[in-house]
């Protein structure tokens, strides 16, 4: 699969530069699916030192992003992105392959 199967905003980059730089040993954000959560699937954000054989590597704005090959799937054509607004500040991935998801945006169903 190719990066522009998975982008990040420019928004999400800055959040996560302003993350990373509070962080001694982390380098970038893995974005990864896990089971589980009310709708079936759930997004994990971790922060890691560095990328693992396989992994698609995004970079924005000096920042990177991460996703491994088994996850990548489940999230092809999505994207990254940071939202601060009345509800909270989060990050969300708009997931076109995402039939349904919970109210809070973090699960979802394909």
């Amino acid at each position: 699969m190719t990066a522009n199967q998975f982008t990040v905003t420019e928004r999400a980059a800055k959040r996560i530069a302003e993350i990373l730089n509070g962080e001694a040993n982390a380098r970038m954000m893995r974005v990864s699916v896990d089971g589980g959560g009310c709708s079936g699937f759930q997004y994990r954000f971790d922060l890691v030192a560095a990328d693992e054989p396989g992994d698609l590597v995004v970079s924005r704005s000096g920042v990177k992003v991460v996703v491994d090959p088994v996850s990548l799937p489940y999230m092809a054509g999505s994207e990254l992105d940071f939202v601060d607004d009345l509800i909270g500040a989060q990050f969300k991935v708009k997931n076109p392959l995402a039939k349904a998801s919970c109210g809070c945006g973090t699960s979802f169903s394909v």
